[in-house]
């Protein structure tokens, strides 16, 4: 009966505990479900409220960033406005200048055209002051054969020999007249071109060298680049085209060459080995053909940069080349690159200023000198060579006038030709553009004195800043203040067909008489 009744209540418990398990079973779900709802429901009202925050920072934040960018969109068009209006004075102040300065052209050439017709009148006064004056020499002709019975030939010459020795004086104060009078309208003219020209350039001194002297960490290192039995230094020597000068000063050698490429070459080349330390014929031939190669895109982009510097196109590529090469050239220790480019601007503004082709003139005298890139090269003078390689390259015959007539070889076919030639004493004759080698130096100034003794009636003479300018002392028994005039002439014109020099030379003659006794 017990076992029964526990079994009974087992089986009770049992079903009563599976259908509370079926029971929750069946809730868990749902219960689960509502709870998932809940919080999906919490979700959404977050995600909504936080949009709305995202939103209305969104709108704060546009309507910040539209009224900056309205703000920096003003601050532009101000700027924009000022520039205009700094523009715009300028202009004005440009066509201010301009007009000034036709102004002043006007009035120069009204002051030439009065001259002219002044000189015109001087001329006919002189006409007929000829015709009186030979009016009265006929007759004084007649009474001389009547009161000296001369003959007409006679009569003749000594009455013309008295007009010459009087006229003379007169015709030679009248000549120095209108000289003095052309120069100075000529150098009024002149200087205000040639002012506006050099007032824009400004370069720095120069020195002539032929040698590079290349610094070493240690004395050590000559040993090194000498090398065993001297194979290095043969090799280096051979390949570059160089002398290499090992002598006693401390940490340096010398590169000596007249070919400024080749010595470029061996500078470069010799600091690299230097700083790499490998030095071995192997290596130094790889290294040179690096430098050849950077040392000849060096050149090319000075070419280009010379170009780009003037505003000129359309130059043949090698011939920009040749313009590049110019960069390693010196005459009388003024780079030649400097030098051309330097003649190119003084050309162009003078040019400009005489209402000429602006950018032919710059092309002539940035080539005026080519020939020098190469003339250690090739047989010939700079002049020659450099109007054969413009004419090669289809240069204008303007051009190759300019560049063979720069040094008065050939005459002038053009104004430009002129103006190259003005440009070129200009850029070569201006305080610390060149300096002499003290040989040439000396030569020179022997060669002035020498001339100036040569003529006849000079006492002394004596070259002075530095070789331009001569005073010469002449003899006043021997030489009339006439004579001194002429003289100084002659001597100007000797000067300039016997030597060749930078700038210009004063002549100064100088005449004194004295007259002294002594009172015992």
């Amino acid at each position: 009966m017990d076992l029964t009744l526990a079994i009974v209540l087992i089986i009770v418990c049992a079903l009563v505990g599976i259908i509370v398990g079926f029971l929750v079973c069946m809730f868990l779900p749902v219960m689960k479900a509502k709870r998932a709802q809940t919080n999906a429901n919490k979700i959404i009202n977050d995600a909504e409220n936080k949009a709305d925050r995202i939103k209305k920072n969104a709108q704060i934040d546009a309507k910040q960033d539209i009224f900056e960018m309205k703000k920096e969109a003003e601050k532009d068009i101000k700027e924009r406005k000022e520039e205009v209006v700094v523009s715009e004075n300028k202009l004005n102040q440009r066509e201010q200048t301009i007009d000034a300065r036709d102004a002043a052209l006007l009035k120069k050439e009204q002051s030439l055209e009065d001259k002219d017709k002044n000189l015109d009148f001087s001329i006919q006064e002189n006409k007929k002051r000829g015709a009186l004056l030979q009016e009265k020499i006929d007759s004084i002709i007649v009474e001389l054969q009547k009161v000296a019975n001369m003959s007409e030939k006679e009569a003749r010459d000594q009455i013309f020999a008295k007009v010459e020795e009087k006229e003379q004086i007169n015709i030679a104060k009248f000549l120095r007249e209108k000289e003095d009078e052309a120069e100075t309208t000529a150098n009024d003219k002149a200087r205000d071109i040639l002012a506006n020209a050099l007032a824009r350039q400004a370069q720095e001194v120069t020195t002539e060298r032929t040698v590079n002297v290349i610094s070493l960490p240690s004395d050590e290192m000559k040993g090194r680049i000498i090398g065993r039995e001297g194979r290095n230094i043969k090799s280096l020597e051979q390949l570059l085209g160089v002398d290499i000068l090992i002598d006693d000063t401390p940490e340096a050698i010398t590169v000596s060459c007249f070919n400024p490429i080749r010595r470029e070459i061996a500078s470069r080349t010799l600091n690299i080995l230097i700083k790499d330390g490998r030095i071995q014929p192997g290596r130094i031939e790889e290294v040179i053909a690096k430098c050849q190669k950077e040392l000849d895109e060096s050149i090319r982009k000075a070419g280009e940069d010379a170009l780009l510097k003037l505003g000129i196109s359309g130059m043949n590529k090698e011939l920009v080349t040749y313009v590049g090469r110019l960069k390693f050239r010196t005459s009388y220790g003024q780079n030649q690159l400097d030098h051309s480019v330097e003649t190119a601007f003084i050309c162009g503004t003078m040019a400009a200023e005489l209402g000429l082709d602006q950018q032919m003139a710059k092309r002539a005298g940035l080539l005026h000198d080519i020939g020098k890139s190469c003339d250690y090269e090739v047989e010939g003078s700079h002049v020659e060579i450099g109007a054969r390689l413009a004419r090669k390259y289809g240069e204008s015959d303007i051009v190759v006038n300019s560049i063979a007539a720069h040094h008065n070889d050939v005459p002038c076919k053009s104004v430009i030709a002129y103006l190259v030639q003005s440009a070129d004493t200009l850029s070569a004759a201006r305080p610390g553009a060149r300096s002499e080698t003290l040989e040439t130096y000396i030569k020179r100034i022997e060669q002035l004195e020498t001339i100036c003794k040569g003529f006849d009636g000079v006492q002394t003479c004596y070259a002075m800043q530095s070789g331009r300018e001569v005073r010469v002392i002449v003899l006043p028994e021997k030489i009339d203040d006439l004579g001194a005039f002429n003289l100084a002439r002659q001597i100007r014109e000797k000067i300039e067909s016997d030597m060749k020099y930078p700038g210009q030379i004063k002549v100064n003659v100088i005449r004194e008489y004295r007259a002294i006794e002594t009172a015992k």
